[in-house]
């Protein structure tokens, strides 16, 4: 009989089919699985762990605001989209675009929770300044409902300087 280096008895055929497998490293082929059964484990866990936390801040709001492009010369065109959860107290959303020396606004009606999630909206050619760019949520009676903002800014192209 040979043995390995933890003192047990082998076979020189290989071990017979009650026997266990010993590997190199001294461990049975049975432990072996298991640490692939933790390998799979951990792949998993780290799988739903970075799912998780690609989810947008904030989820459950009842709008979110994106104002593209967050800095651009003048005469600027923003898009501005507002993405507005489903509810049947929904009926209108404003957006207002205002530096110290300009304000343009927007406001379209929502159809309740029929209403599109999301609302593009574009302002066209914003001379320079630094805008706040704020979405409002409206319901009945006008009453605001969510509220949010982004700041944008507009540099002067000094083509005209």
């Amino acid at each position: 009989m040979a043995y390995d280096l933890h003192n047990r008895e082998i076979s020189a055929a290989g071990g017979g089919e009650n026997e266990p497998d010993v590997g190199f490293s001294g461990e049975s082929s049975s432990d072996a699985s298991c640490d692939g059964d933790a390998m799979k484990l951990r792949a998993i866990l780290l799988g739903v762990l970075l799912l998780t936390s690609t989810l947008p801040l904030g989820a459950g709001e009842r709008m979110t605001l994106k104002v593209s492009p967050s800095v651009s010369f003048a005469p600027a065109n923003l898009i501005v989209r507002a993405h507005i959860e489903s509810d049947a107290q929904n009926r209108a959303v404003e957006i207002v675009a205002e530096s110290p020396e300009f304000y343009r606004s927007s406001e379209i009606q929502l159809d309740g929770e029929n209403a599109p999630r999301t609302n593009t909206f574009e302002f066209r050619s914003l001379p320079p300044g630094t805008y706040e760019v704020k979405a409002t949520l409206l319901g009945p009676g006008g009453s605001a409902r969510a509220s949010v903002r982004q700041q944008v800014n507009v540099i002067a192209s000094g083509a005209g300087q």
